[in-house]
Protein backbone atom coordinates (compact mmCIF):
# COMPACT_ATOMS: atom_id res chain seq x y z
CA UNK A 1 0.00 0.00 0.00
CA UNK A 2 1.33 3.43 -0.94
CA UNK A 3 2.69 5.55 1.89
CA UNK A 4 2.88 9.27 2.43
CA UNK A 5 6.28 10.67 1.45
CA UNK A 6 7.74 12.82 4.21
CA UNK A 7 9.04 16.23 3.17
CA UNK A 8 12.35 17.37 4.63
CA UNK A 9 12.88 18.98 7.00
CA UNK A 10 10.09 17.79 9.28
CA UNK A 11 9.39 17.78 13.00
CA UNK A 12 8.32 15.23 15.62
CA UNK A 13 6.47 16.07 18.83
CA UNK A 14 6.50 12.97 21.04
CA UNK A 15 4.69 13.47 24.37
CA UNK A 16 5.26 9.81 25.40
CA UNK A 17 3.26 9.25 28.61
CA UNK A 18 3.58 12.82 29.87
CA UNK A 19 0.27 13.87 28.32
CA UNK A 20 -3.08 12.26 27.53
CA UNK A 21 -6.66 13.24 26.82
CA UNK A 22 -7.41 16.95 26.57
CA UNK A 23 -3.83 17.93 27.42
CA UNK A 24 -2.33 16.04 24.51
CA UNK A 25 -5.08 17.34 22.21
CA UNK A 26 -4.24 20.92 23.19
CA UNK A 27 -0.58 20.41 22.27
CA UNK A 28 -1.54 18.60 19.07
CA UNK A 29 -3.72 21.53 18.01
CA UNK A 30 -0.76 23.88 18.46
CA UNK A 31 1.36 21.57 16.30
CA UNK A 32 -1.45 21.55 13.73
CA UNK A 33 -1.47 25.36 13.71
CA UNK A 34 2.30 25.54 13.23
CA UNK A 35 2.31 22.80 10.59
CA UNK A 36 -0.10 24.87 8.53
CA UNK A 37 1.66 28.17 9.22
CA UNK A 38 5.08 26.91 8.14
CA UNK A 39 3.96 24.15 5.72
CA UNK A 40 5.94 21.48 7.56
CA UNK A 41 5.17 17.79 7.94
CA UNK A 42 4.72 17.13 11.65
CA UNK A 43 4.74 13.72 13.28
CA UNK A 44 2.70 13.75 16.48
CA UNK A 45 2.63 10.74 18.80
CA UNK A 46 0.07 10.01 21.47
CA UNK A 47 -1.22 7.34 23.77
CA UNK A 48 -3.05 4.71 21.74
CA UNK A 49 -6.47 5.60 23.20
CA UNK A 50 -6.04 9.22 22.04
CA UNK A 51 -4.92 8.58 18.46
CA UNK A 52 -8.36 8.54 16.82
CA UNK A 53 -9.34 11.77 18.58
CA UNK A 54 -6.21 13.56 17.39
CA UNK A 55 -6.54 12.22 13.86
CA UNK A 56 -10.08 13.63 13.71
CA UNK A 57 -9.22 17.02 15.21
CA UNK A 58 -5.84 17.58 13.52
CA UNK A 59 -5.99 16.50 9.87
CA UNK A 60 -2.66 18.12 8.93
CA UNK A 61 -0.64 16.11 11.46
CA UNK A 62 0.92 12.73 10.75
CA UNK A 63 -0.71 11.01 13.70
CA UNK A 64 1.69 8.40 14.99
CA UNK A 65 1.47 5.45 17.35
CA UNK A 66 4.20 5.16 19.95
CA UNK A 67 4.43 1.41 19.31
CA UNK A 68 3.03 -1.32 17.09
CA UNK A 69 3.41 -5.07 16.74
CA UNK A 70 3.44 -7.61 13.93
CA UNK A 71 0.13 -9.10 15.11
CA UNK A 72 -2.43 -10.16 12.51
CA UNK A 73 -6.22 -10.14 13.01
CA UNK A 74 -7.33 -12.98 15.26
CA UNK A 75 -5.98 -14.07 18.60
CA UNK A 76 -3.71 -11.62 20.39
CA UNK A 77 -5.29 -10.36 23.59
CA UNK A 78 -3.61 -7.19 24.85
CA UNK A 79 -1.42 -6.64 21.80
CA UNK A 80 -1.44 -3.78 19.27
CA UNK A 81 -3.09 -4.65 15.97
CA UNK A 82 -1.78 -2.68 12.97
CA UNK A 83 -5.15 -2.74 11.19
CA UNK A 84 -6.81 -1.13 14.22
CA UNK A 85 -4.28 1.69 14.18
CA UNK A 86 -4.83 2.24 10.48
CA UNK A 87 -8.60 2.36 10.98
CA UNK A 88 -8.14 4.98 13.72
CA UNK A 89 -6.36 7.32 11.30
CA UNK A 90 -2.79 6.46 12.26
CA UNK A 91 -0.29 7.14 9.49
CA UNK A 92 2.99 6.20 11.18
CA UNK A 93 4.42 4.33 14.13
CA UNK A 94 7.51 4.58 16.29
CA UNK A 95 9.37 1.32 16.80
CA UNK A 96 12.26 0.18 19.00
CA UNK A 97 12.44 3.23 21.25
CA UNK A 98 14.91 2.81 24.11
CA UNK A 99 11.95 2.82 26.51
CA UNK A 100 10.22 0.04 24.52
CA UNK A 101 12.92 -1.97 22.71
CA UNK A 102 12.25 -4.78 20.24
CA UNK A 103 14.19 -7.82 19.12
CA UNK A 104 15.58 -7.47 15.62
CA UNK A 105 13.32 -10.33 14.49
CA UNK A 106 10.14 -8.67 15.79
CA UNK A 107 11.27 -5.32 14.44
CA UNK A 108 11.72 -6.78 10.96
CA UNK A 109 8.30 -8.45 11.05
CA UNK A 110 6.61 -5.27 12.28
CA UNK A 111 8.21 -3.15 9.56
CA UNK A 112 6.90 -5.67 7.04
CA UNK A 113 3.38 -5.41 8.48
CA UNK A 114 3.55 -1.62 8.43
CA UNK A 115 4.59 -1.73 4.77
CA UNK A 116 1.58 -3.92 3.97
CA UNK A 117 -0.75 -1.28 5.40
CA UNK A 118 0.99 1.88 4.22
CA UNK A 119 2.02 2.89 7.75
CA UNK A 120 5.28 4.84 7.97
CA UNK A 121 7.94 3.35 10.25
CA UNK A 122 10.00 5.61 12.52
CA UNK A 123 12.66 3.35 14.04
CA UNK A 124 15.05 4.28 16.84
CA UNK A 125 18.72 3.40 17.13
CA UNK A 126 21.47 4.18 19.62
CA UNK A 127 25.13 3.59 18.78
CA UNK A 128 26.60 3.58 15.28
CA UNK A 129 26.71 -0.23 15.09
CA UNK A 130 23.00 -0.78 15.68
CA UNK A 131 22.22 2.18 13.45
CA UNK A 132 23.83 0.30 10.56
CA UNK A 133 22.03 -2.96 11.39
CA UNK A 134 18.61 -1.31 11.63
CA UNK A 135 19.16 0.66 8.41
CA UNK A 136 19.44 -2.72 6.66
CA UNK A 137 15.71 -3.15 7.34
CA UNK A 138 14.97 -0.02 5.25
CA UNK A 139 12.56 1.80 7.57
CA UNK A 140 11.00 5.02 6.36
CA UNK A 141 12.75 7.09 9.01
CA UNK A 142 15.44 6.41 11.60
CA UNK A 143 15.69 8.29 14.89
CA UNK A 144 19.37 8.42 15.76
CA UNK A 145 19.69 9.19 19.46
CA UNK A 146 22.09 8.16 22.18
CA UNK A 147 20.07 6.46 24.91
CA UNK A 148 22.24 8.09 27.56
CA UNK A 149 21.09 11.56 26.45
CA UNK A 150 17.33 10.98 26.35
CA UNK A 151 15.59 13.48 28.61
CA UNK A 152 18.83 15.18 29.69
CA UNK A 153 18.57 18.43 27.75
CA UNK A 154 22.03 17.67 26.32
CA UNK A 155 22.29 16.79 22.64
CA UNK A 156 24.76 14.54 20.88
CA UNK A 157 27.79 16.25 19.41
CA UNK A 158 27.93 17.09 15.73
CA UNK A 159 30.29 14.20 14.97
CA UNK A 160 27.71 11.64 16.16
CA UNK A 161 24.94 13.35 14.21
CA UNK A 162 26.92 13.49 10.99
CA UNK A 163 28.24 9.93 11.36
CA UNK A 164 24.83 8.36 11.94
CA UNK A 165 23.22 10.40 9.16
CA UNK A 166 25.90 9.12 6.79
CA UNK A 167 25.57 5.51 7.95
CA UNK A 168 21.84 5.47 7.33
CA UNK A 169 22.11 7.09 3.91
CA UNK A 170 24.94 4.77 2.84
CA UNK A 171 22.89 1.66 3.69
CA UNK A 172 19.36 2.88 2.85
CA UNK A 173 19.41 6.09 0.78
CA UNK A 174 15.62 6.52 0.87
CA UNK A 175 15.42 6.38 4.66
CA UNK A 176 14.99 9.75 6.36
CA UNK A 177 17.16 10.58 9.38
CA UNK A 178 15.94 12.27 12.54
CA UNK A 179 18.38 13.48 15.20
CA UNK A 180 16.87 13.52 18.66
CA UNK A 181 17.67 13.08 22.39
CA UNK A 182 18.13 16.21 24.45
CA UNK A 183 16.57 18.61 21.92
CA UNK A 184 15.28 21.45 24.08
CA UNK A 185 15.92 24.78 22.29
CA UNK A 186 15.61 26.36 18.89
CA UNK A 187 19.40 26.26 18.63
CA UNK A 188 19.30 22.47 19.14
CA UNK A 189 16.77 22.17 16.32
CA UNK A 190 18.92 24.26 14.00
CA UNK A 191 22.05 22.26 14.87
CA UNK A 192 20.33 18.94 14.15
CA UNK A 193 19.25 20.02 10.67
CA UNK A 194 22.65 21.58 10.03
CA UNK A 195 24.20 18.13 10.63
CA UNK A 196 22.43 16.85 7.52
CA UNK A 197 19.40 15.32 9.24
CA UNK A 198 15.97 15.35 7.64
CA UNK A 199 14.22 16.04 10.91
CA UNK A 200 14.37 16.59 14.64
CA UNK A 201 11.98 17.02 17.54
CA UNK A 202 11.50 16.47 21.21
CA UNK A 203 9.64 15.25 24.26
CA UNK A 204 10.67 16.61 27.66
CA UNK A 205 12.27 19.64 26.01
CA UNK A 206 8.74 20.59 24.98
CA UNK A 207 6.32 19.18 27.55
CA UNK A 208 8.50 20.00 30.57
CA UNK A 209 9.24 23.55 29.43
CA UNK A 210 7.69 26.38 31.51
CA UNK A 211 5.57 27.26 28.47
CA UNK A 212 5.30 24.31 26.04
CA UNK A 213 3.39 26.39 23.48
CA UNK A 214 6.11 29.05 23.38
CA UNK A 215 8.74 26.31 23.18
CA UNK A 216 7.04 24.80 20.13
CA UNK A 217 6.95 28.23 18.48
CA UNK A 218 10.67 28.69 19.18
CA UNK A 219 11.50 25.29 17.69
CA UNK A 220 9.38 25.73 14.57
CA UNK A 221 10.88 29.15 13.92
CA UNK A 222 14.35 27.57 14.13
CA UNK A 223 13.30 24.74 11.81
CA UNK A 224 12.07 27.31 9.32
CA UNK A 225 15.45 29.10 9.46
CA UNK A 226 17.23 25.79 8.98
CA UNK A 227 15.04 24.95 5.99
CA UNK A 228 15.95 28.29 4.40
CA UNK A 229 19.66 27.82 5.08
CA UNK A 230 20.06 24.13 4.22
CA UNK A 231 17.13 23.02 2.06
CA UNK A 232 16.40 25.96 -0.22
CA UNK A 233 18.70 27.36 -2.89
Amino acid sequence: MEKYKLRSPFFVCNPKAYLYGEDTLKLAKKCEELAVKYDFDVIYTAQHVDLAMIAKECPHLIVTAQAMESLKPGRGMGHILPEALKAAGVRATFLNHAENPMTINELAKTIERANELGILTVVCSNEEADTRAIAELHPDCMVCELTSLIGTGTTADESYMRATNEIVKSVSPETKTLQAAGISTGDDVYKAIKSGADATGGTSGIVAAPDPIAKLEEMFEALDRARTDFYKN
